[in-house]
């Protein structure tokens, strides 16, 4: 420890009393170069290490005790050569008084303008009207520019709204040609749609031959032509064979030309009940009976009954009926339930002119009792048998299945036409013929409705 050696130190080399001596001790700065002199030989750092205050240890209070005499006065301690000089601590506490001051000097400034206010000075009449004045300026600018902006704005929407209508009737015209070719491609969808559902009636009608029907037809193929059942048949047996069956059907064919019964036809019975007025009936024989609005037909004279009877395609054996649209009312052999109705009219590779030919007609039935039938019969239900147009790219024969559901037996038919192929003074009917069958009761009065 510092203090421990300092005091070992000071016991191997003890001072003097004369050093120490207050009588003898010159003024300390007077003597200071003298007493730097004396000291020389000394250690400088013992010395002045030795005069700095430390608290005493019991070594050194020990070892200083002897040395010291008992009636020896305290030394002065001498300055401090490590202490600032007294100049400069009087001005720093200047200073610092000086700040304080001026600290308290604005806060009593402040205080004074808080308690004292001062009055508002006047106000200047021609700044304030200067600031009015551009108030105003901005204000206008203001308006004018919003009202320009307007402007803008009201242009802007009369150029969309003008833009969205050329546009909106763009997309009505595109919307109206899709609509329209749409329309086109469904109704010859339809129109091939109607005629594979016309095939497809025709397959259904057609009678297949089933394996059991194809062997029994082939066994009665070898018996006609006298051939064993183990034997093959020759091909030229086969071949005579099928022109024979086909001579017999052209036969049957050429008797009515589509080979199914006809219960209007007039050489059977059936008869022109009713028609419509008549073209030029005047000129045309049968006399006055012809003439009437309504014909009554069957008359051997009337000209009415060619509607029934078969013409053989020859132009001009047919009976006119005055207008584009009218009616005919036939009265069939025997009361039937009818499946198809067929409607003729002359080629068009002999005809003169076409436009005569019906178009759109209408066909309906129903049950008339006769005068002398016991019970009499309810009141007769008409029923709309079928609806169809005469097609002129087709066949001369045209034949129009009934489709209509639960129908009763009919022995009237009517056909009602509303348009033909173009001509306005009259429409020829050439051939009406009804196919149907016979109802399977006894009495056609209990298949009445």
């Amino acid at each position: 420890m510092a203090s421990a050696s300092l005091s070992g130190a000071a016991a191997a080399n003890p001072v003097t009393p004369l050093a120490l001596d207050p009588s003898s001790t010159p003024n300390p700065i007077a003597s200071r170069p003298a007493a730097a002199a004396t000291a020389a030989p000394r250690k400088r750092t013992v010395l002045l290490l030795d005069q700095r205050p430390h608290p005493p240890t019991p070594t050194s209070r020990a070892a200083a005790t002897p040395a010291a005499p008992a009636s020896q006065p305290r030394r002065k301690r001498p300055p401090s050569s490590s202490g600032r000089p007294r100049w400069l601590t009087l001005l720093s506490v200047a200073a610092k008084n000086a700040a304080l001051l001026a600290v308290l000097i604005y806060l009593g400034d402040q205080a004074w303008r808080w308690a004292h206010p001062l009055p508002l000075a006047p106000l200047d009449q021609a700044a304030l009207a200067g600031y009015n004045a551009r108030v105003d300026d901005v204000e206008a600018s203001l308006a004018r520019a919003f009202r320009g902006l307007q402007l803008q704005l009201e242009a802007v929407d009369r150029k969309i709204d003008g833009e969205v209508g050329a546009a909106r009737g763009h997309l009505a015209a595109l919307l109206e040609d899709k609509r329209l070719a749409l329309e086109g491609h469904l109704n010859l969808l339809d129109a091939r749609t109607d005629d594979l559902n016309h095939a497809l009636g025709g397959i259904k009608e057609a009678e297949f031959l089933r394996k059991d029907e194809f062997d029994a037809f082939l066994t009665e193929i070898k018996e006609t032509l006298g051939s064993d059942s183990g034997t093959q048949l020759d091909l030229d047996q086969v071949r005579a064979l099928a022109r024979e069956i086909v001579m017999r059907e052209i036969e049957k064919h050429a008797a009515d030309g589509i080979a199914r019964v006809d219960y209007a036809l007039g050489s059977a019975g059936g008869r022109v009940a009713r028609y419509s007025e008549p073209y030029d009936a005047g000129k045309r024989p049968g006399g006055l009976l012809a003439a009437l609005p309504f014909g009554a037909g069957g008359s051997a004279g009337d000209q009415s009954q060619k509607m029934i009877q078969p013409s053989f395609g020859e132009p001009g054996q047919c009976f006119p009926l005055k207008g584009s649209s009218g009616f005919v009312e036939i009265h069939l052999r025997k009361g039937i339930i009818p499946d198809a109705i067929t409607l003729e009219h002359v080629s068009k590779d002999v005809a003169y002119d076409m436009s005569t030919a019906p178009k759109d007609c209408q066909i309906s039935g129903w049950y008339q009792a006769a005068p002398t039938e016991t019970p009499p019969s309810p009141a007769a239900k008409v029923y709309a048998l079928t609806e169809f147009t005469y097609d002129l790219a087709k066949s001369n024969v045209q034949t129009f299945e009934i489709t209509a559901p639960d129908l009763g037996v009919v022995n009237m038919v009517r056909l009602d036409f509303t348009s033909n192929h173009g001509s306005s003074s009259l429409t020829c009917i050439y051939r009406i013929r009804v196919h149907g069958h016979e109802a399977v009761t006894p009495r056609i009065a209990s298949s009445l409705p």
